[in-house]
C-alpha cells in the first residue's frame, strides 16, 4: 500500500492562511514562525514584505523572492436587501466565481458567504451564454437588511475562495492559491535548510517573502530596493500545458511533475539562467525550460529593473487552472525547487556578480 503523502506543516499553513494582495498578515504570521527563528536577520517593511537574511556579510547578494499574496475580492457596496457586492482583486476569471463559498475577513472575525447570480432556469438563450458582469454578482451572508448585514461587515473588508488544501491522489493537491504560497514556501524553506548547514555560505542569502504581485509586483519593488542584490531568483508557478484545450504551439510544453520550469527571455540574465540549469544536473533534479519574449507577469519584471538592475532568473513551479478555485500542483516539483534552489546558493562564489 503506498504511503499517503506528507504535506509539509509550513507549506500547509501558508495554503491555509488567507492573504489577498493589500492583506497579507496571515500569510505574515505564518512565514515569520516558520523562518524568523533561522535568519540572522529578519525585517518587514511597510508594504508587508518579509526579509529573512542568511550570512549579512556574504557576497554576492543573493535574493530569492515569492509572493505571499493571492487573488481576493473588496467589498465595494450593500443593497437595502443585505445583499454585498464586490470588485476583484487580482486577475479572475469572471466565469467561475459565481456559486462559490467565501470567507470575508471582518475587525470581528471570519463572516462565510456565498457569490449568487440568476438560476439557469430564469434565463433565456442568450442570458446562458453570457458570462456575469462583476456588478451582476454578489455575495449572500443570509442577511435581511443592510443594515443587518453593516453589523456584520464592512465596506472595504477582503474575501477569498473557501476552498482549501486537498491532496487529491499521491503528491497532487489542489488549492486555491498554490498561486504563490509554493513561492513563499520555497524561498522560506531554502533559507531554513541552508541554516541547518555546518558550511557557511559565500553568499549573503535574503528570502522575501513579497506582498502586492497579484496587482503589480509592487512589494517586489520596495524589496528590491532595499535588498540591493547582485543576483537574484523569482520563485513562483506556471502553466502546464499537460491538458486539453492547451495547444503546445501556443503555449509550450512543460508538464505536472516534470521538473520546476527554468525561464530564458529578455526578462533573464543568461548567466543566472546557465547556474540554474547547472545546479539542476548538479543536484539531479529534473527541470523544464520555458520561453518568454517580454517581461514576465511575475517579480521577475521589477526585481530586474530595481536600483540600476538586478542579474535576474526565474523559476516556476507547473500549475494546472491558474487563477481558479481549484489549482493543480504537483508537490514532487515544490520540493525539487527547494532542492534546486539549495544548491544554486551553496554554488555562487565571492565575486560571481563581477561576470555580468
Amino acid at each position: 500500500m503506498t504511503k499517503p503523502y506528507s504535506v509539509p506543516p509550513f507549506l500547509s499553513e501558508l495554503l491555509h492562511a488567507r492573504s489577498p494582495s493589500g492583506a497579507e498578515n496571515e500569510a505574515q504570521a505564518v512565514f515569520d514562525r516558520h523562518v524568523k527563528s533561522a535568519a540572522d536577520a529578519y525585517a518587514k517593511d511597510a508594504l508587508g514584505n518579509r526579509l529573512a537574511t542568511l550570512n549579512p556579510k556574504g557576497d554576492p547578494v543573493l535574493m530569492l523572492a515569492g509572493h505571499m499574496d493571492e487573488l481576493g475580492l473588496i467589498i465595494t457596496y450593500v443593497n437595502k436587501e443585505g445583499f454585498l457586492y464586490f470588485d476583484t482583486i487580482g486577475g479572475h476569471d469572471l466565469s467561475v466565481i459565481s456559486g462559490r463559498r467565501v470567507v470575508i475577513q471582518t475587525a470581528n472575525g471570519p463572516v462565510k458567504g456565498v457569490t449568487g447570480k440568476r438560476a439557469i432556469h430564469l434565463m433565456d438563450d442568450e442570458d446562458r451564454k453570457r458570462v456575469p458582469k462583476k456588478h451582476e454578482i454578489w455575495i449572500d451572508i443570509g442577511a435581511r437588511s443592510k443594515d443587518e448585514a453593516l453589523e456584520r461587515i464592512s465596506i472595504g473588508d477582503v474575501a477569498t475562495y473557501d476552498h482549501e488544501l486537498e491532496l487529491i491522489h499521491g503528491s497532487i493537491g489542489t488549492a486555491r492559491a498554490f498561486d504563490n504560497k509554493v513561492g513563499a514556501y520555497i524561498v522560506g524553506e531554502t533559507l531554513v535548510r541552508l541554516a541547518k548547514e555546518k558550511k557557511r555560505l559565500a553568499a549573503r542569502l535574503v528570502s522575501v517573502a513579497t506582498s502586492q504581485e497579484e496587482i503589480g509586483t509592487r512589494g517586489a519593488t520596495t524589496a528590491t530596493y532595499l535588498v540591493n542584490p547582485h543576483i537574484a531568483v523569482a520563485i513562483d508557478v506556471g502553466h502546464a500545458t499537460d491538458h486539453p484545450d492547451c495547444d503546445n504551439r501556443k503555449f509550450g510544453e512543460t508538464k505536472l511533475g516534470g521538473g520546476p520550469i527554468i525561464c530564458r527571455g529578455p526578462n533573464i540574465n543568461p548567466k543566472v539562467y546557465a547556474w540554474l540549469v547547472e545546479a539542476a544536473k548538479k543536484a539531479k533534479i529534473p527541470y523544464q525550460l520555458e520561453a518568454d519574449p517580454r517581461p514576465t507577469g511575475t517579480d521577475a519584471r521589477a526585481i530586474q529593473m530595481g536600483r540600476g538592475g538586478v542579474a535576474t532568473g526565474l523559476v516556476s513551479i507547473p500549475l494546472r487552472y491558474m487563477h481558479t478555485p481549484s489549482e493543480l500542483v504537483d508537490l514532487e516539483d515544490v520540493e525539487r525547487c527547494v532542492k534546486l534552489l539549495v544548491e544554486f546558493a551553496r554554488g555562487l562564489e565571492s565575486g560571481d556578480y563581477a561576470h555580468f
